[in-house]
């Protein structure tokens, strides 16, 4: 089974003054504002840092409700933070790490089972194993 799903984006201008907007298939994010100043400056508005971190945190927290169902377990409450770093990569930049903070709220939980959930949640995610996977392109030039 594949299960797809699309984002868009569209950007007018410069680097720097240029101006983005994106959206997803969803409608949850409808040519929300993103930029230059966004992304360095910490202007409102949205980057893709930001939605990557939204992304990576949703994913695990949904996975963590997987693992820990799988060992006899419920939580009362999964609250995941993502803290995305972009850093200086030579000439460009990259997606250096992800840093996850997790508060679950689960009654009765056997400590060592639900360690064992959250680091199968950790690398068993999709995001997770997205952030280490071959990236592919495909490329079409419009004039």
């Amino acid at each position: 089974m594949t299960i797809k799903k699309t984002a868009s984006a569209h950007w007018q201008g410069g680097i720097k003054d240029g101006k983005g907007r994106i959206s997803t298939q969803s409608g949850a994010l409808k040519d929300n504002p993103y930029g230059f100043n966004t992304r360095f400056e910490d202007q409102p508005g949205t980057n893709p840092e930001e939605l990557i971190g939204a992304a990576h945190a949703g994913c695990f927290s949904m996975a963590l409700s997987k693992e820990l169902g799988e060992r006899g377990m419920t939580a009362d409450s999964i609250d995941t933070q993502a803290e995305v770093s972009l850093e200086k990569d030579g000439s460009g930049f990259r997606i250096s790490a992800s840093h996850l903070t997790l508060k679950a709220k689960v009654k009765g939980a056997d400590r060592e089972a639900f360690e064992q959930a959250v680091e199968a949640a950790k690398t068993g995610c999709p995001v997770s194993r997205l952030m280490n996977a071959e990236i592919t392109l495909q490329a079409t030039l419009e004039n």
